[in-house]
């Protein structure tokens, strides 16, 4: 298998009045083009940054992929601003695509935790309006945000089943860790439950709401009580990460979902099959 070498430099990718935002690039050596995938990092939407996505980038780069990680807005700026930032960086790559040696259509999309909630998100609703508010530059391309492929690590599927679950075991005589704070954390970001009911890739799908659907991969850890746990406020037998399967499927979508031992989150054994799925659907 070639391996390719590798660079990474930091390029702002949109500038906000407040605040400029980073895009990671790890950049094979060679002529290119190359496909290309967005990555989101973890944190509850509240923290985190790009360097948490720092093993699969470089993994994904070795073996012939642009990655772009990203800085984006989060914590109290609150929801939708994650995705408007997600969306332009999408738009952001395709428009700068020929510089940075990438194909324009073989982008897919990538995210840990809250990351992978939100690459599912923004690959769901590509044309948003209110994701998409932003405009490229004037005299950019006319391009848009969708994506070919989308890869999950674990993610919050559901918001609003993970906020009542962390809050009924916070409650519990001997609470689990990530229990702790995490209501506040999901105060801070979403509001209210109306927008994580809103925001909600597993709900959108029960609702019957209209999305795109690209070729989806679920890696998950297991022991997992933070991502692979029951909703109790719904009918479905299984956990959340079957029931997502089950509905993405139903709704006519190609899903795949790879169990991992916990320990082995940060290793090849949750990177190769990310990257087998990226090499099969973006070539």
């Amino acid at each position: 298998m070639p391996s390719y070498e590798f660079t990474n430099e930091d390029v702002e990718y949109v500038h906000h009045t407040d605040k400029k935002l980073i895009a990671r690039l790890y950049k094979p050596k060679g002529d290119g083009p190359f496909p290309a995938v967005v990555d989101l990092h973890g944190g509850a939407w509240t923290s985190g940054d790009l360097t948490g996505t720092q093993g699969l980038d470089q993994t994904l780069a070795k073996n012939g992929f642009v990655v772009a990680s990203l800085e984006f807005r989060h914590n109290a700026d609150g929801y939708p601003t994650s995705l408007v930032d997600i969306n332009y960086a999408i738009r952001w790559l395709k428009a700068h695509a020929r510089e940075l040696k990438v194909d324009p259509n073989r982008i897919g999309i990538g995210g840990a935790s809250s990351g992978g909630h939100l690459a599912m998100l923004a690959a769901m609703r590509p044309n948003d309006q209110r994701y998409a508010a932003v405009p490229l530059p004037a005299g950019s391309p006319a391009v848009d945000a969708t994506v070919r492929a989308v890869a999950m690590s674990w993610p919050v599927i559901n918001p609003l089943s993970r906020y009542r679950n962390a809050q009924k075991a916070a409650k519990s005589p001997n609470p689990p860790a990530y229990s702790i704070g995490m209501k506040e954390k999901h105060d801070l970001y979403w509001k209210t439950e109306a927008a994580m009911a809103e925001g909600n890739p597993m709900l959108m799908l029960e609702r019957g709401e209209k999305v795109t659907m690209p070729p989806a991969l679920w890696v998950q850890g297991r022991p997992d009580i933070v991502h692979d746990y029951h909703d109790d406020d719904s009918s479905f037998p299984g956990n959340e990460p079957e029931r997502f399967i089950s509905n993405y499927r139903k709704a006519g979508g190609d899903i795949e979902i790879v169990y991992i031992d916990n320990e082995q989150r940060q290793s090849s054994a949750a990177y190769d099959p990310i990257t087998a799925f990226f090499k099969k659907h973006l070539g």
